[in-house]
């Protein structure tokens, strides 16, 4: 792009027309603070107000365009303290309606009896009466008709930024860039994939001139953006060592003397998935693969027997965990799982003494230790590894890409395994997780009784009381999770401290009630953990903060307040902490709201136990922005592009991407190659962070 085009696109906004300092502020809000950011940001919505109604023709509950003149002066009524409504009778030559507004003090001035109007708004019968709620409204000729009888665009705005300064800045912007944008897709690419040109698509994703022209343009930037964070993907992938000379392991077949160790056999999944890690770890490019697998279904003995491998070729492997509590646990399961074997295991935290972690550190660098288990600590300096071979981090989501970049300088390009048990159907794992391979385990060991799920509301509390009181006095335990730490006046939701003082006080006082929350330190955190993990507490009132990895099989109650104010991943999540061991478990979930998606979602809840149908419906219901959470893992936020609604043209965006990345040395494609050097610029921050040299 030449600078003079460039220097356009960074003029800040409040140099536009009607923004000035004032307005500049409110654009900021949003993220827009120059041309570039106000022409790519994009409209949530349209109104079609095509085709201008008469008064006769206007229906109960539609959005339309009239015509019309206010035949009475504008009355105003206070029924309440801040309050005011605002009523006008508006005719036409065919009928007439009211007009009715709320707390528009002005209209008394602005809108005149007699003069000839545009009206728009929503028609509403109410009683025998035609009524017009808020409308928008612009004194009639010609041009005004031409402006507001078409598509326009709405905006996600912020209080004092109206629509209509919204679009006329916007109009304003694309004057001043007029078919100045500079087209950097390459030819072949928009022959190929039928792409509009780049003046036209942002021209028409703001004021389409008909469907034809809005459609065409969206394909072209979802296509663009889709294909802009595939292409970083990639790069970042190979940052981080796609590329990379690796660890070439042999000794693959020793991995069956560690599984004929095992109690019981892998499930085919499971084989099919250690294979896959098993063909990476014999390359000589270093492994970078994600172990997708829904709650229970064995990630750890797989990644376990991955890193047998990596000991039986002499060198060492480690696995990272988010908490000390899952830390402390992989420790336990892997010293249980090598009994049988000469193997030194390690374990690394935050918590332990100077002493304790000289000790460990020395193991390390000596390479006493065969595994070394631990939390971030594994990462910070003076850690250093004998001969760090295999490196394994679970609950991905709570880890950035840096973090594993970090533990694997630790090494020379180590293989890394990353697990998550947050189960994304396989297309959009390749989004989230573009800078890995990706292997899943989708079926459950054999014998593991499903959870069974109920809902309930609150008239039913007594009964549900009931059956805590009688699985406690079993001997099992129970979870009860809230929403919210302490009492909100702006969301009505039982809070965990609130719930916990008035269980223990109240409904099982004489019951042994922990509470734990986010606003505990550390320390605090896992002393309860551990005792309940101990059995020394009868229920755990907690947030969500259990959601990921703890391992308490004699706990088989799981109660969810307020549970229409979590996302169904997050709830499957939760259900997972219950039906961990040889006893029946039960997932209560209080709802409340009688909203239909919410009604939906709990049903879809009671009749599933399968993560990944779950994760599909939460991503058809929800969308994909709270699901994904794509700001913790450094992916930029998609202006235009919904991950759920748009898969045919991600799949299409992907396929285009290998095309490019297969290409690139090719001298004689000059386009492609300048286009995939704009893409590395705007990636280069990531990939700095990234580069392990």
């Amino acid at each position: 792009m030449n600078s003079k085009k460039s220097d356009l696109l960074r003029k800040p906004v409040k140099y536009l027309k009607g923004v000035g300092e004032a307005r500049a502020r409110l654009f900021e809000k949003l993220g827009i603070n120059n041309l570039e950011d106000l022409i790519t940001y994009y409209p949530r919505e349209y109104d079609d107000r095509r085709g201008l109604k008469t008064i006769a023709e206007l229906k109960d509950g539609d959005f339309c365009v009239f015509r019309a003149v206010p035949v009475t002066a504008v009355s105003e009524t206070k029924p309440r303290h801040n309050l005011t409504i605002q009523k006008v009778l508006l005719k036409d030559e065919t009928g007439a309606v009211i007009a009715t507004w709320f707390n528009r003090t002005y209209l008394k001035r602005t809108l005149v009896q007699g003069k000839t109007y545009l009206f728009y708004g929503q028609v509403k019968r109410l009683n025998r009466t035609l009524q017009v709620q808020n409308p928008e409204f612009e004194e009639y000729d010609e041009e005004n008709q031409a402006e507001m009888c078409k598509i326009l665009p709405i905006y996600a705005s912020t209080a004092g930024l109206t629509q209509k300064v919204f679009r006329k800045t916007v109009a304003t912007a694309l004057k001043m860039v007029d078919m100045q944008l500079e087209e950097y897709l390459p030819g072949w690419l928009r022959t190929n994939y039928y792409l509009s040109e780049i003046n036209f698509s942002i021209y028409n994703i703001h004021f389409p001139k008909d469907e034809m022209s809005f459609q065409n343009a969206r394909y072209r930037l979802v296509f663009e953006e889709l294909l802009m964070l595939q292409l970083g993907l990639l790069l970042i992938k190979e940052a981080a060592g796609g590329t990379r000379k690796g660890i070439a392991f042999g000794h693959t077949e020793q991995v069956k003397e560690f599984l004929n160790t095992l109690p019981y056999e892998l499930t085919n999944a499971q084989m099919r998935s250690l294979n896959e890690i098993i063909t990476d770890m014999q390359s000589e490019k270093a492994m970078n693969r994600l172990l997708q697998g829904d709650v229970g279904s064995g990630k750890t003995v797989v990644a376990a027997a991955a890193i047998y491998l990596a000991i039986v070729n002499g060198y060492q492997g480690a696995m990272m965990a988010p908490t000390e509590i899952l830390a402390e646990q992989h420790y336990q399961t892997l010293t249980k799982l090598f009994e049988n074997f000469d193997i030194h295991i390690e374990l690394l935290t935050g918590s332990m003494s100077k002493k304790q972690k000289q000790e460990a550190i020395g193991n390390i660098s000596g390479g006493k230790a065969n595994i070394i288990v631990g939390t971030h600590a594994l990462i910070q300096e003076g850690v250093e590894f004998h001969r760090l071979g295999l490196v394994v981090t679970d609950e991905q989501h709570r880890f950035g890409v840096r973090q594993r970049a970090l533990l694997s300088q630790k090494g020379e390009n180590p293989d890394v395994l990353v697990m998550t048990a947050t189960p994304i159907p396989r297309t959009l794992a390749l989004i989230l997780y573009g800078d890995l391979d990706i292997s899943i385990i989708d079926e459950l060991p054999p014998g593991r009784k499903p959870v069974k799920t109920y809902v309930v509301n609150n008239s039913m509390r007594e009964r549900v009381n009931n059956f805590i009181r009688k699985k406690v006095g079993e001997g099992r335990q129970v979870y009860i999770v809230c929403p919210l730490v302490d009492e909100s006046d702006a969301i009505e939701a039982r809070s965990a401290i609130e719930m916990a003082e008035n269980i223990a006080a109240n409904d099982f006082s004489d019951l042994r009630v922990g509470l734990i929350h986010g606003k505990l330190s550390s320390k605090e955190k896992e002393q309860t953990m551990k005792l309940f993990a101990e059995g020394k507490i009868d229920i755990l009132v907690s947030t969500t903060v259990i959601e990921v990895g703890v391992n308490v099989p004699n706990a088989t109650v799981m109660v969810v307040e307020d549970a229409e104010r979590f996302g169904l991943a997050q709830l499957h999540q939760l259900r997972g902490r219950v039906g961990r061991g040889d006893h029946q478990s039960y997932c209560i979930l209080y709802n409340e709201s009688n909203n239909e998606i919410s009604r939906q979602r709990m049903e879809i809840m009671a009749k599933t136990n399968n993560g990944f149908v779950i994760a599909e419906k939460d991503l058809e219901i929800r969308g994909p922005g709270e699901f994904f959470g794509t700001r913790q893992h450094g992916i930029p936020q998609l202006k235009i592009a919904n991950l759920y609604k748009d898969l045919d043209i991600l799949k299409k965006a992907q396929q285009a991407a290998f095309e490019i990345m297969n290409n690139r040395h090719n001298q004689k494609n000059e386009e492609t190659n300048r286009f995939l050097e704009e893409v590395t610029a705007h990636f280069n921050e990531k990939l700095k962070e990234l580069s392990l040299t």
